[in-house]
């Protein structure tokens, strides 16, 4: 990873992982991928290897961020989905070529068009979204308990009652300050 950017949230599902490239939305907003080449390396971290990335094509990318944002949100939320965010994802969808590959080591691996690699790339994202948002994939869509961050996310948990988009980040941060509240409302014990 390159220095000077925050680091990237990863998950195990695409679609919402990607969502986190940008963070706490209800707070001081963190942007993950503020430069195209930022983009081609989240890209490579989920197999999705691109060689370069456009300004032009960056603005895709957000703007498909912003969509599967969107619709997942209002999914968890039990909520019509936004026609402009459908829009944009069943687009991006159509516009991918990818084609997934068995490695002979029994894995999946995306092959891109060199000419379309990054659109390429968006497609498979908006596949992965459609498959979440419509219920397709064994899990349930939630929104982050954090009131700074409410990210959606893919609770895949046997319960299906997680409530942080990420312990180590959101989770921590919450139980951290709920704690040190406590301490300051409890009365100290004197022997």
């Amino acid at each position: 990873m390159r220095t000077g950017f925050p680091e990237f949230r990863l998950g195990s599902v695409l679609a919402t992982s990607f969502t986190g490239t940008l963070s706490e939305r209800h707070g001081d907003a963190v942007e993950r991928i503020p430069t195209p080449q930022r983009l081609v390396d989240w890209l490579a971290v989920y197999g999705l290897a691109v060689d370069s990335c456009t300004a032009a094509q960056l603005d895709l990318a957000r703007e498909l961020r912003e969509s599967i944002h969107a619709a997942a949100t209002a999914a968890a939320l039990e909520e019509a989905l936004p026609a402009p965010a459908v829009h944009v994802i069943n687009s991006r969808s159509a516009q991918g070529r990818a084609a997934a590959a068995l490695t002979p080591e029994g894995k999946r691996q995306w092959r891109l068009s060199p000419a379309s690699a990054v659109e390429d790339a968006l497609g498979v994202i908006a596949a992965d979204a459609i498959s979440v948002i419509s219920g397709a994939r064994d899990g349930k869509l939630a929104l982050c308990a954090s009131p700074t961050c409410r990210a959606a996310f893919f609770d895949t948990s046997r319960s299906r009652t997680r409530r942080w988009c990420d312990m180590n980040t959101c989770g921590n941060r919450e139980k951290k300050a709920r704690f040190h509240a406590n301490q300051r409302t409890t009365p100290p014990r004197t022997a």
